[in-house]
């Protein structure tokens, strides 16, 4: 199979990067992700793994992907698929604007811009991720971005994902 590669961006800021989808380590969360393209919704900044972006979207697979290619300690360019419970996610520690209910499921697509990030949540521990993509052009504008992002805010700004 040839490489395929998505643009990540966030909207409002007009900020592109491009990713290769690594198919050959995560091919059920890979053919999920593009067979679902175009995402788009409300970007989030992380507060417990350090530096990562995300948004969150009802599950858009016919079948959950089982974790592939996993990590606890992303790397800089990493993007990573995560489901989740409502339940898990539905603390108003976490900010959202929406109520999140138990008894639903969200799939949350991250960007991870920099390095020492762990995926260790102080509510449920562990959360290991699969690591479906790898930013290849455009990391060190996106990081700049996403530092903004997190110093100035995220309201009204949105994580994009589409096909190249």
């Amino acid at each position: 199979m040839a490489d395929r590669f998505i643009d990540v961006s966030l909207v409002k800021r007009d900020i592109h990067c491009k990713a290769r989808l690594l198919d050959d380590r995560a091919p059920l969360t890979c053919a999920a992700v593009w067979d679902a393209l175009p995402l788009g919704s409300d970007v989030y900044h992380a507060k417990y793994a350090r530096n990562e972006i995300y948004a969150l979207f009802p599950p858009f697979a016919t079948t959950e992907p089982p974790l592939e290619n996993p990590t606890v300690t992303p790397i800089p360019g990493d993007l990573c698929y995560f489901a989740f419970a409502g339940a898990e996610l539905g603390t108003r520690a976490y900010g959202y604007d929406r109520e999140v209910q138990a008894g639903t499921t969200l799939v949350d697509l991250a960007l991870f811009y920099e390095r020492n990030n762990i995926l260790l949540n102080g509510d449920v521990g562990w959360v290991p991720g699969t690591v479906w993509g790898q930013i290849v052009e455009g990391l060190d504008e996106m990081a700049a971005a996403c530092n903004d992002l997190w110093r100035s805010g995220a309201l009204g700004e949105s994580l994009s994902f589409r096909r190249v």
